[in-house]
């Protein structure tokens, strides 16, 4: 059990020291990723951006992934009956609200490229890990030195599936007994838009 995210970010600082002053980027899932991964991005000395990316859903199952959209990027899994137009309308929407958020946590800020850096995505928790699977291979086009998961909290499925897709997987509690990430904090309160920016902006 953590007290809030800024213990669960120390938890897992602890577990990441070695790269303490490494060639790095810390890639924060918003919005509640964002204060863990604010205490991994001073205590290791690199810098946080925001990994804005969201899947694409199947036009008849919206919650099943068959892609996903980031600013610049887009990976598909071909699925016969989906049709390029109706992936084309979702790119453009997911882009634009997108935007929308990169601008309103960054600014004019210009994403820092992840060629042959250590990137450490950091959320305050995953369930099952399935929008993160999807947006992996955009991280990977960019040729990243290594790929690391941190989170405080996941269940063993969801990071045995993903330790199969990135260079380490870096959780600080695997519950016998899972039942959602905000159970294991005592305050997982909603972090808001005001909030984020703030932390990215180091206030």
């Amino acid at each position: 059990m953590f007290k809030d995210r800024t213990d669960a970010g120390i938890a897992l600082a602890l577990k990441l020291k070695k790269y303490k002053g490494k060639d790095g980027v810390i890639l924060a899932i918003p919005r509640g990723g964002v204060p863990v991964a604010a205490v991994l991005a001073r205590e290791l000395g690199m810098p946080m951006e925001v990994l804005l990316s969201k899947k694409i859903g199947h036009p008849l199952n919206p919650e099943y992934a068959i892609g996903a959209v980031s600013l610049e990027d887009r990976v598909i899994s071909p699925h016969p009956d989906v049709d390029e137009e109706y992936i084309e309308k979702e790119t453009v929407r997911i882009r634009k609200k997108l935007a929308e958020h990169y601008h309103r946590f960054m600014g004019d800020k210009q994403p820092i490229p992840l060629h042959d850096k250590i990137v450490i995505i950091v959320d305050d928790g995953i369930a099952t890990g399935n929008t993160l699977l999807s947006t992996l291979p955009m991280i990977r086009k960019q040729r990243p030195k290594k790929i690391i998961i941190a989170v405080p909290v996941s269940p063993s499925g969801a990071v045995l599936r993903l330790s199969r897709s990135v260079n380490e997987m870096v959780v600080a509690l695997i519950p016998d007994a899972f039942y959602g990430v905000g159970g294991f904090y005592e305050d997982f309160r909603q972090v808001s838009d005001e909030e984020v920016v703030g932390y990215m902006t180091g206030q």
